[in-house]
């Protein structure tokens, strides 16, 4: 997955149109799910479904309930704090990066702030 951001504040993992097409999966994979959420911008959002699919980092793998959202977003998912708390993450919005203890090494996730200035103007353009 690309253009994922890691929010430490969200209440739910996102999933994004773009990101649920580009999986090819059915409707008969996603179960309901109908509490509303509130977006960036104050504005509340009813989800259609979730999922539980598995996240692989590193050599690590997550399972991972997202919450499919039908709205505009530059990034294809929101991953959150329970993600980073089952892998032990430790994150740094100053260094743009995140590691976690995985298999006896360090791993490590590093953000691109090239991809981070296309998602923001993406977001401002529309």
């Amino acid at each position: 997955m690309k253009r994922v951001m890691v929010d430490q504040g969200s209440g739910v993992e996102i999933m994004y149109p773009d990101l649920y097409k580009g999986l090819n999966l059915k409707l008969e994979d996603l179960t309901a799910y109908d509490s509303p959420l509130i977006s960036f911008d104050g504005k509340t959002v009813v989800p259609k479904s979730q999922i539980r699919l598995p996240v692989q980092s590193g050599p690590e793998v997550v399972e991972v309930d997202f919450v499919v959202v039908d709205a505009y977003s530059s990034y294809t998912a929101i991953i959150l704090r329970l993600w980073l708390h089952s892998l032990g993450v430790v994150s740094s919005t100053l260094h743009l990066k995140v590691k976690f203890s995985s298999r006896d090494q360090i791993e490590e996730l590093i953000r691109s702030q090239f991809v981070d200035r296309q998602c923001m103007a993406a977001t401002i353009l529309h």
